[in-house]
Formats: C-alpha cells, structure tokens, sequence
C-alpha cells in the first residue's frame, strides 16, 4: 500500500496513527485483520442471537428449541433462523402455530406441556 492509501485507511485513528506512515501502516494493517476477523465474527454472532430469541419463544409454549427444531424438520417446514426469531418476537400467535405443528410431529416435545415455573427470590426467603 502506498502513503496516500495508508493514510486514507488511517483516518480518524488517534495520535500518531493518524499522521506518522510506518505507525499508521502498522495500525491500518491491524484494523483490517480485525475487520477480516470480525465479519465472520458477526455471523457467529447473529446466529446465536437468534437461536436464543427462538429458544426464548419456545419454551414459553413448553418446548425446548431442539425439540422445537427437530419437529420442523420433521414437518418439512423450512423456515430459517432469521425468521423464526422475527416471528418468535412479533407475531406471537403464528409462532405459537408454529409450535403446536412441531408439538405434533415429534412426539418428545409432548413431555413438556406446563411450562416451567420460575420463581425468583421468594426460594431463597
């Protein structure tokens, strides 16, 4: 890379990253590892953001989200994390649709039916 590039890229950096060419070409180089890192980071990330916001959903209905995945797969209902979770968040009543198709399909989310009480400091006194 050459000086006008470098210090392109190093805009906004703090201190000499900014304006001295063999710190900023140090700091540039190392932003863009961690870019490289993080964009794969990122989809880590949102995968399992949205793994909780359907295991959340489920297990309001009684059913854990392994179950809850196994008996969509069983049904040939194809529909992606991304979604699921939308769904799980704001429309309800479809996930809950959702959830009672997957409750018929595979026997073991049959086993919860009450859903799991959670009783906070009232244990402890």
């Amino acid at each position: 890379m050459n000086k006008k590039e470098v210090f392109k890229l190093a805009k906004g950096f703090r201190g000499r990253a900014k304006n001295c060419i063999r710190i900023a070409r140090e700091r540039v180089e190392k932003a863009l590892q961690y870019s490289y890192r993080d964009r794969r980071n990122k989809k880590r990330d949102m995968r399992s953001l949205w793994i909780e916001r359907i295991n959340a959903g489920t297990r309001i209905h009684g059913v854990n989200y392994g179950n809850f995945m196994h008996g969509l797969v069983k049904e040939n209902i194809q529909l992606n994390r991304k979604v699921l979770s939308e769904l799980s968040m704001h429309e309800p009543y479809s996930f809950k649709a959702l959830v009672d198709v997957s409750r018929t399909a595979f026997p073991g989310n049959k086993n919860m039916t009450s859903v799991p009480k959670k009783e906070g400091l009232s244990i402890l006194v």
